[in-house]
């Protein structure tokens, strides 16, 4: 796993062999954050990163001036590998949480200027999690979510769409 901007640009991270998550590329990473650029100022802002996994994605906000980021992981190996990351880059910017997302998402009272989530595709709940964001505000006003999700998903009729990019096999629907 490699940081691609910030303070630890170029940082690697090395994810056991044994891990089922599925990473988000360094391809679409890159080009997802070259995306968000246009949307979103990180530094000092409040993040959530749901289905964290790796941690990839946290650790680059924390990398970009994020001022505070939640991880969201429910598997206690990788909710352990975040740990282990944040640690090692002595951060305590980013606060992992051990948990369930949708007990999280139903409970949380705080709100956020990005949210990511990157569920297991086949999740069969993965189409609710934009509704879930909204109906719980999450989000603070002119805030960003993102969904990462397969192909076979098409949020353009949301309320709160607001595009879609693909990379490859990675896809992206955008939210505010």
């Amino acid at each position: 796993m490699r940081v691609i901007s910030g303070i630890y640009k170029h940082r690697r991270f090395d994810v056991p062999k044994s891990f089922k998550a599925r990473p988000t590329t360094d391809f679409a990473k890159e080009n997802l954050f070259n995306v968000l650029y246009n949307y979103l100022d990180f530094e000092g802002i409040s993040a959530l990163d749901l289905f964290a996994g790796t941690g990839s994605i946290s650790i680059e906000l924390v990398s970009r001036g994020c001022e505070k980021v939640i991880s969201v992981e429910k598997d206690r190996q990788h909710f352990a590998f975040i740990k282990k990351v944040m640690s090692e880059v002595k951060t305590e910017k980013c606060m992992p949480v051990c948990g369930d997302v949708f007990k999280f998402i139903s409970r949380s009272t705080e709100h956020f200027d990005f949210i990511f989530a990157d569920p297991p595709y086949a999740l069969t709940e993965l189409a609710k999690i934009p509704d879930l964001i909204f109906e719980h505000n999450l989000l603070n006003e002119d805030g960003l979510f993102v969904l990462e999700h397969g192909k076979d998903y098409d949020f353009s009729q949301h309320a709160h769409f607001l595009e879609h990019r693909e990379y490859g096999s990675v896809n992206f629907s955008f939210f505010h």
